[in-house]
């Protein structure tokens, strides 16, 4: 059910919107965590340490998915505010387009350049061939990933986000089924894992495809909508090219920062590939909360009520460190526990460096999820040059201090990168977000 987010108590608002939100995400995660559980349970620790590798350059193509995500939300959400329903299907439709032609561009590069990109970033010849086999299937399901992300998109600006949560269970659910089945019954290996991803995710994006088109039919409007809008497909590429770009840097950083922790060795890469699947859920999880609070933002200024955006960013503050309380009672006090899910055994190097990262990142949860919300109001305010300051200045910073720190104090210096990144990065969003504020008329929080 479509949602008006300028009208009701902004911490209401926000929980009924952003719950589902976070279940979606959740459920996201769930095919790259299942694909290495799977992995690390019944195939071995190179295999897991080999999905973890080529997670790292999948995240380059999650964050072109990601931005045609946010670029078509942020416009439909201040089309639906404004209610010119005419302008949001011709958005929609504008948006299709535009992503069939990036797709035809980014699979074509993808499979010409997944083995000099997995020789970049010195992968081991021992993985380079399950990578590789990895990454070629992932990369024909690209279309899946890009229109369920659309589609999850506009649900969200039209304050649905509780559609996409259901279809999203249900596949994520039958993943893990389908990948055990693969693998264990059908000995089917790295390349099993890989076709129940494909195959789930599928399905998923065809039944959000066909919910949207069907939710799209019921909306009234006057006039016939045009197929294709250069006009909005600016407005899109102005919002979708900035965070096109900042989760393209942040998934090159993590490329050189997995660059160097594969000089570690197979033991440290399959530990640390096991701690940053669940280190990703978490900030996954976040992000997604920014962007519902960009959804919120600019459903706001659509229908001209700013008053609301500083109530709805406290708001969103107190439901974040209210969610994060037991995330970090499990990663810090029983860490042990979550990174062995995804291998045998209770010990081993692999153990010590997984729990190791959670022990050292995990607690500066607490500031970066500062940052995440503020992100998401200069995002739905349009202020992309703000809001790729201080993501940049972040990500910079980690990746500075990941190849210093490890030439000074090994591992454990790569893992101290990542709470620096992000306090400076956070401090840099907090005094954007207040300028924001500012220029709004509004008094800051």
């Amino acid at each position: 059910m479509n949602k008006d987010l300028t009208v009701g108590k902004p911490q209401t608002v926000l929980w009924q919107f952003s719950l589902p939100l976070l279940g979606s995400v959740l459920f996201q995660q769930l095919y790259n965590i299942a694909d290495s559980l799977v992995a690390g349970k019944f195939i071995g620790e190179n295999a897991l340490a080999a999905v973890g590798n080529a997670y790292e350059i999948t995240l380059i193509f999650i964050a072109f998915a990601f931005g045609c995500n946010i670029g078509c939300s942020v416009v439909v959400s201040r089309f639906f505010g404004a209610h010119k329903i005419t302008d949001l299907k011709t958005a929609v439709s504008t948006t299709f387009i535009a992503v069939a032609a990036l797709l035809a561009v980014l699979m074509a590069g993808g499979l010409a350049l997944c083995r000099p990109l997995l020789a970049l970033i010195n992968t081991p010849d021992s993985l380079m061939d399950d990578c590789r086999l990895y990454l070629n299937i992932y990369l024909l399901g690209l279309p899946f990933l890009f229109y369920y992300n659309v589609a999850t998109g506009i649900f969200s600006a039209m304050g649905d986000s509780r559609t996409p949560f259901l279809f999203l269970a249900a596949s994520s659910t039958s993943n893990i089924l389908v990948d055990i089945l693969f693998v264990k019954a059908f000995s089917m290996g790295i390349s099993g894992v890989a076709w129940a991803t494909f195959l789930c995710q599928g399905v998923s994006c065809v039944l959000a495809v066909r919910a949207l088109a069907s939710r799209l039919r019921k909306l009234p409007h006057e006039g016939t909508p045009r197929r294709f809008s250069a006009g909005i497909l600016r407005s899109i590429v102005a919002i979708a090219l900035p965070s096109t770009l900042q989760q393209s840097f942040v998934s090159v950083g993590n490329i050189i920062i997995q660059s160097v922790i594969n000089g570690y060795g197979p033991a440290v890469i399959a530990g640390y590939s096991a701690a940053i699947k669940l280190n990703n859920l978490v900030i996954t999880s976040l992000t997604q909360l920014g962007n519902g609070m960009s959804n919120y933002v600019s459903q706001n200024i659509g229908a001209g009520r700013q008053e609301r955006i500083a109530p709805g960013f406290r708001a969103g503050l107190q439901m974040v460190y209210a969610l994060l309380i037991p995330v970090l009672v499990l990663y810090v006090g029983f860490s042990s526990l979550p990174i062995g899910i995804f291998m045998e055994g209770s010990g081993g190097e692999a153990l010590q460096t997984g729990v190791q990262f959670l022990h050292i990142v995990s607690p500066f949860y607490l500031v970066v999820c500062v940052k995440l919300i503020a992100d998401g109001v200069l995002r739905g305010a349009g202020l992309m040059r703000q809001f790729m300051a201080a993501t940049f200045s972040d990500l910079l910073l980690r990746v500075v201090l990941c190849i210093a720190f490890s030439s000074l104090f090994g591992v454990v210096g790569v893992w101290c990168s990542w709470p620096v990144g992000w306090t400076i990065g956070t401090a840099l969003s907090m005094l954007f977000y207040l300028r924001c504020q500012r220029k709004l008329g509004k008094q800051a929080p």
